[in-house]
This record gives structure tokens, sequence and C-alpha cells, in this order.
């Protein structure tokens, strides 16, 4: 089998017309000849011969084997740490998989198909990209010999169907009674941050929230490698990062977005991630009349987000901390934690209200927490569980939803 899948392989790359764009079909059609011709008098068997013409046609034209784990719906996750080491996030366990490139130049080649696919670039002097594949899978690439041991590659893929928020409450990642209340915050034009760990489900819930956002507003949405999908929505402008050119020139960054974003006439704002300096101009554009922003951090609880936008907030800029601390206690309006817990499940944790200063310090208000009632077969079970009431009702009441509310905090 190796013998004739390199063979054929070699004899459909030496018919190829490298200057013009050969058809899916004109590939296949080669494949199958050779394979066919390679395969006289060797008893291969169909199912063989079908899996090494899927083999070739992925090895040419997509991504080789990635391809194969790339369409297994059950797998979430893919991280390749060198070209014969290959692990999959398969139902929330990881595992080893059995495939390998046939060598790390092969994988690099892969790797400069992926970049190029979304205008990016990655060489000896520039080791380290964010990318994404066609279907919206985010792709994070550190080569060697920053990575050790050959190529690093991570993929979080992208579901095939939108996890709405009808999604999240079908398989418990919070009630729907919440989800009623977390609507009413978007409505009213709450700003919003959605924090959490890695793989905790933050910008599935940004897109799930994002959905509450009504019709007829004006979204600009800003991202290192574009995720969100928000749907229906005709007055969208979609922007994206991109890294220095080869002379470092160039660059555009998520700070350099959101100045623009503020001359775009938006109604709202959703930043994908905030990782550095530009909290500053997150914050400055919700304190500056844009209410109902979006965006998502990395924390470990509602106060450690806070704690982390005002040191990030530090890193372009230095100011009184008690200065920070009043910028972001007057643009954060509510704090949505999420986490993953024992059983692999992703789950909001909390929910939490930023009510400003206090003694100089910014005070939250926990609305919901999650409490754990049981673990049963291997599961854990609990319910996002009302600890207070909302205290800043004022853009509920400006926008006539307080009665709404209230009639909703009588289902808890």
């Amino acid at each position: 089998m190796e013998q004739i899948r390199y063979r054929v392989k070699e004899r459909v790359l030496s018919e190829l017309d490298f200057s013009k764009v050969s058809s899916d079909e004109e590939i296949e059609g080669y494949i199958d000849r050779y394979i066919l011709e390679e395969s006289q008098n060797k008893n291969l068997s169909l199912a063989n011969k079908l899996r090494l013409r899927t083999e070739l046609f992925n090895s040419i034209r997509r991504y080789d084997v990635l391809t194969e784990l790339l369409e297994r719906k059950d797998i979430t996750e893919i991280m390749i740490n060198g070209h014969n080491s290959i692990f999959v996030e398969c139902n929330g366990r990881l595992e080893k998989t059995d495939i390998a490139f046939e060598s790390e130049e092969r994988l690099f080649a892969i790797i400069q198909q992926i970049v190029a696919g979304c205008n990016r670039r990655i060489n000896e002097s520039s080791p380290i990209c964010d990318a994404r594949l066609a279907d919206g899978s985010r792709v994070n690439i550190v080569i060697n010999p920053i990575s050790l041991n050959g190529h690093a590659v991570t993929i979080r893929k992208f579901p095939d169907k939108e996890i709405t928020m009808e999604k999240l409450i079908e398989i418990g990642s919070v009630s729907k009674t919440v989800s009623r209340l977390l609507q009413l915050f978007v409505e009213a034009k709450y700003n919003i941050i959605v924090s959490g760990g890695t793989g905790s489900g933050k910008t599935t819930f940004l897109n799930a929230l994002s959905n509450y956002i009504p019709k007829d507003e004006r979204i600009i949405t800003i991202e290192d490698s574009a995720e969100l999908r928000l749907i229906g929505v005709e007055n969208l402008v979609r922007l994206e990062t991109r890294n220095a050119n080869v002379e470092g020139n160039n660059a555009v960054s998520i700070r350099d977005l959101i100045k623009s974003s503020l001359r775009m006439r938006p109604d709202r704002i959703i930043v994908g991630e905030v990782r550095d300096a530009a909290a500053i101009d997150m914050i400055s554009a919700m304190n500056t009349g844009h209410d109902g922003s979006l965006s998502t951090l990395h924390s470990n609880s509602a106060g450690d987000a806070l704690l982390r936008l005002e040191t990030m907030y530090l890193m372009g800029l230095e100011i009184p901390v008690q200065a920070i601390r009043r910028q972001l206690s007057s643009a954060v309006d509510i704090i949505i934690h999420l986490g993953r817990l024992r059983d692999k499940s992703r789950k909001v944790l909390n929910i939490s209200e930023v009510l400003g200063m206090n003694n100089g310090e910014i005070r939250l208000n926990s609305l919901f927490e999650f409490v754990e009632e049981d673990c049963e077969k291997n599961r854990v079970l609990g319910t996002l569980t009302k600890v207070n009431d909302l205290v800043s009702v004022n853009k509920l009441i400006g926008r006539g939803l307080l009665n709404k509310y209230e009639e909703i905090c009588k289902g808890f």
C-alpha cells in the first residue's frame, strides 16, 4: 500500500499543470487511473482501493491526514505535536491517534496552506501565527525552532451547526429562565463581559448572546481571527486584525480596529477577546456612548476578570489605579463567568453585576451562582441559583423592560 501510494502520488503530481488550477474531478481521474494501473496483480481489495483514493486526494487537494480528523463530528479539538504525534479531544477526552504526516516538511506545507487561506504568514522570523479554516475553525501555529519537538498546530473545530442559546439550554449550560434575563440585559444595552478559562466556551456563548441583539442595529465585530457568526443581522461589519509584513510594518491590531470602529457609527461593538492594552480602547468605547458592547477575556472568576482588565489597562497607560477602577466600574455592567467542570461539561457558573466603587474597590453583586447538587454517572448535576436581585435597573427602566424583568424573576 505504501509503495503504491507513493508511486500514484508521484505520477499524479507529474501530470498536473501548476500554471493553472486543476479541478477536483481532473485530479480524481488521474488518481483512479493510476491506482488501477499500479494495483494490477497486487490483490488489493475494493475497500483498500477506495481508502487509498481518499487518502491520495486529501494529500494532494486538501489537508492531507488532517482532513479525516476535521471531518469527524465527534472531535472538537486537534493537537499536533510534530508530524508523528497527533492528539484529539473526542467527547471531552484527550486521546492519541495513530495518524501521522509523512514528514515534518509535509506538515509545514499544510501549515503554509492553512495560513495562506486567511492571508497570514509564518516563517522563522515570525514563528507564531493565529489563523482560521474556511469553516471558521480556529488555528494556532508555533513552528520549529520555537517548538522544539516539531511544528505545533492546535485546531479548535467550529461546529457545523450554530450553537444557539436554545442549544446551550438543551445541553444544560444555562437555564431557560436565566437565558430570558440575559436577553433582557442585551436588549437593555448593558455592557457585558463573558469570562472564563481556556476551553470554557466563551466565544460560543458570546456568539449565542449576540443573537439577542435587535436585528435593526448596526454592529461592528472585532476579532484576531474571525469566529463570530451573527444570524440575521444585515447592518454588520466584521473586522479582523492583520499581522505585520516581512519588513515588520503595516500590522493592524485590535486597538487600531476599535479606534476605527468608533468612526463607523456603530450601535454596538463586539470584541471577540481582549487580552492586552486594547482594554483601554474597549473600556473607552463603553464609556463614550456605545452601550450594549460585548467582549470576552480569560479569568478564573468574575472578580478576577476586573483585575485582569485593570492589569491590561496598565499595559498601555500609566495612570492611577483608582482612575482605572472608576473607568471600569462605570463601563462594565454585567460579568458572565463560564467554567468547565470535572465531567468536561461547560456551564455558566456565575453572573455578577458591577455596582461601582466602595472604599477604593470595585463592588460586585452576585446575581446567580452555580450550585452543585449531585454527581450521577460521572455527570455533575446542579442549578444556577438566584442569589441577589439586580440593583442597577436604570437601563431596564429606560427601555421599558423593568416589568418584564420582575415577571421573569418570579420564576426563581
